[in-house]
């Protein structure tokens, strides 16, 4: 709005057929909103996704901001994806800075510059990308020309290790919170505040008290000598004691983008979306989206039927994919599922599940998802014995894979996928071969079942190296260090050798600096710096991470990973994050944590409340 004048729209033509897949960058694919750049007080809002655009177009939540954010007419939000490495290359031999697809407009002159945190090892990217718009990389440097740094999703929950690059923090689902920002911002520009004499800082005051907002700047941390964080300072008065996240309430009433942007090449997921609910009442201990995303909030069988119908229309898609934490939880699963299938079976519109819980899975659901086509079938186990699942509060028993995967096969499914994780709190090796153990009982059902084994079958066993997140009842506990996750790795090669049986596991140093940073406090600002000038960029793809480059960078900054990885922490220590309200009380996780030590599982809330507190606080009051 106050750079209006300066927009300059960049010329990619000449360097677009250099470079691989260059329709990542046209911007005019089917369902885009476009609007005149040319009218004075028209607010520019870049959503930038820290990777590249086939990922960046499979976020749904990318989607849904940028649909309601383009509701208002006098705001103007456009994308932003994180070149590939070829492009960038190109864009910065011939001088051209980051532009937005839609109007192919520098960003350099927004008003703002948003980022998506979905992922610890994409904040190398945000840097990358502020760099290539032209945009001073810290806060401290930014002028009154600058547009506002401001990031929001699973991340931001715990922002201090990007704190020094960011203005702008919002906390929780930001279909009302982000406009509501983006509308002071335009009640403020009206008052000519720079003409004042107002700072950047005074916009801060302006937006700190909205609910959901945070502003870094607001507060500091003082550290023991031996790391730990001694206490946190506010240095504005107004600024909340414990900034807390924002919830839509209703989710029939909230905006849902029924004309989804078509791409022009295949995505990650390219398909139809439908979101059921959010939330979770599961409780498993390791995993952080099921506590900072309650309460359970459910979108009615209308509103479903409404939403999908259109975007179906709008779209030209022939596969839907049924969205949530824990999909078959949806109370009206199956009136959903079939409605679909009877809707759209003759258009050869399919269905398709994420993965699925094993004490729910429903064979009528089964059977009506493969009438179209048969996709494939998912399961999480999480862990290979009954009392590692105990420990992690999942809720599943050895007997639910055995019905589960016997239901399946008698429909005809010729392939399981199951997921596990490794490293978890308390795991023993006797653990490990629980997980091979269940991989041949499920090669074992299948041959009972079909008399042998006729034809292509498999199973593929893929683990994860498990990251203590905050807000979850194991952020306390260390991650296990990288020889000890090799070693298991190693051991799971040796007992998983089968012709029917494939094995996939993530990369374990990957995993070290996604725990650093996940837990990490706002000292990391410096690393992060470091090690984007030694050249870190898609630090999430194998192939580019180097962590000898992230430990020299640990080294300049003097600080240890093995610090913030792989140290037990007692109840008492203040964590970075400990100021942010998401609901859930301490008091809570604590309890799930010792819970987790006795081998105790905790019942699903949807059964009675297990006072995590999210039903007492003001974030969610009479919702559960």
């Amino acid at each position: 709005m106050y750079n209006y004048l300066k927009h300059e729209k960049v010329d990619i033509k000449k360097i677009l057929k250099k470079v691989e897949k260059p329709a990542r960058y046209l911007g005019n694919e089917f369902n885009t909103i476009h609007k005149n750049t040319d009218v004075e007080g028209m607010i520019r809002y870049a959503h930038c996704f820290p990777d590249i655009y086939e990922v960046g177009m499979s976020h749904l939540g990318s989607h849904i901001l940028y649909n309601s954010l383009n509701l208002d007419d006098d705001v103007y939000c456009e994308r932003v994806y994180a070149p590939a490495i070829d492009m960038e290359e190109m864009m910065r031999e011939n001088k051209i800075k980051l532009f937005a697809l839609e109007s192919r407009q520098s960003i350099r002159y927004f008003d703002f510059v948003t980022f998506s945190l979905q992922y610890e090892m994409c904040y190398t990217n945000i840097l990358n990308m502020m760099d290539l718009a032209g945009i001073p990389i810290f806060r401290k440097d930014r002028s009154k020309e600058d547009p506002f740094i401001m990031v929001g999703g699973s991340c931001a929950y715990n922002v201090e290790p990007i704190a020094d690059f960011v203005d702008i923090v919002v906390l929780g689902e930001g279909e009302e919170l982000n406009r509501e920002v983006v509308r002071a911002y335009k009640k403020w520009m009206l008052t000519d505040p720079y003409e004042r004499g107002l700072t950047r800082e005074d916009f801060f005051k302006e937006i700190v008290e909205i609910d959901g907002v945070y502003i870094p700047s607001f507060y500091e941390f003082d550290y023991y000598e031996d790391g730990r964080v001694r206490e946190l300072k506010k240095l504005y008065d107004k600024a909340p004691d414990r900034p807390r996240k924002r919830i839509i309430e209703n989710m029939d009433l909230v905006e849902y983008p029924e004309k989804v942007i078509v791409p022009f090449i295949e995505t990650i997921h390219d398909r139809i979306v439908l979101e059921l609910f959010r939330g979770c009442t599961r409780g498993c201990r390791f995993c952080q989206a099921g506590m900072i995303y309650r309460p359970i909030r459910e979108k009615s069988l209308d509103r479903l039927k409404s939403i999908v119908d259109n975007m179906v229309k709008n779209t030209g898609y022939d596969e839907i994919s049924l969205s949530s934490l824990s999909t078959s939880d949806y109370s009206h699963i199956s009136e959903i599922a079939e409605y679909l299938v009877e809707e759209y079976a003759d258009q050869n519109i399919g269905v398709s599940l994420p993965s699925l819980r094993l004490d729910n899975f429903s064979m009528d659901l089964a059977d009506k998802v493969q009438q179209v086509r048969k996709t494939g079938l998912t399961f999480a186990p999480e862990a290979g014995s009954q009392r590692m699942r105990d420990v992690i509060n999942k809720g599943v028993t050895e007997q639910d894979l055995r019905n589960a995967v016997s239901r399946a096969f008698e429909m005809g499914w010729k392939s399981v996928k199951l997921y596990f994780m490794i490293g978890l709190p308390t795991e023993t090796y006797e653990d490990l071969d629980g997980i091979r153990d269940l991989a041949y009982e499920v090669i074992n059902i299948y041959k009972e079942i079909n008399g042998g084994i006729r034809g292509k079958f498999n199973v593929t066993v893929s683990t994860s190296t498990f990251v203590p997140k905050p807000f979850t009842p194991f952020q306390w506990h260390p991650q296990d260090n990288q020889q000890m996750i090799r070693d298991k790795q190693k051991h799971l090669v040796s007992v998983l050798r089968h012709g029917n049986i494939k094995y996939n596991y993530h990369d374990s140093p990957t995993s070290l600096m996604e725990a650093v940073f996940a837990r990490g406090d706002r000292r990391l600002s410096q690393v992060l710096y470091e090690v984007f000038k030694r050249g870190a960029k898609f630090d999430g793809w194998g192939q580019h991470f180097s962590l000898d480059r992230w430990l020299e960078s640990m080294d300049v900054a003097g600080l240890d990973p093995y610090f913030y990885a792989y140290r037990d922490r007692d109840y008492d220590e203040i964590f970075p994050w400990d100021h942010i309200d998401v609901g859930v009380s301490k008091e809570f996780l604590i309890r799930e944590n010792e819970l987790a030590k006795k081998n105790t599982i905790t019942a699903d809330c949807r059964h009675g409340c297990r006072g995590c507190g999210v039903n007492t606080n003001d974030i969610g009051r009479g919702l559960c």
